[in-house]
């Protein structure tokens, strides 16, 4: 199965759900910070969309609350967001690294686990 893609809202509330667990719509809801906390109905839209789009499963129903839990792997999607990013910028590493390093969000130790993991996987014979 395609994962699906995902806005940057959606992946907000997968976050949620993988550092959560099993949750409702109204404790989804409850992660984001007060100051820019979205509308409980607009969570409630993306969660049924995520549903549709099987991100999402609900596990079971409490009362009336439907309780949700991630039906994708965190990494899978986080390949996916940052693939399709790249495609932006027709899949060229170059600009986004040197605005990570300009920014000061990549570290000398960051590239050093780089390096690292680069070697790893050239010593197991795949391609980078």
């Amino acid at each position: 199965m395609a994962l699906p893609r995902l806005s940057n809202l959606e992946m907000r509330i997968m976050e949620a759900l993988w550092t959560g667990g099993e949750l409702s719509t109204r404790e989804i809801h409850e992660t984001f910070p007060a100051k820019n906390r979205p509308a409980y109905t607009t969570v409630q839209t993306m969660v049924h969309r995520l549903e549709a789009k099987k991100a999402l499963r609900r596990v079971k129903k409490i009362a009336t609350a439907f309780i949700f839990e991630a039906a994708i792997p965190r990494d899978a999607a986080r390949r996916r967001l940052i693939d399709d990013f790249l495609a932006v910028f027709g899949g060229e590493t170059q600009p986004i690294m040197t605005h990570l390093i300009e920014a000061g969000k990549l570290t000398l130790e960051d590239v050093q686990d780089a390096e690292r993991h680069l070697r790893e996987i050239s010593k197991k014979g795949r391609k980078p």
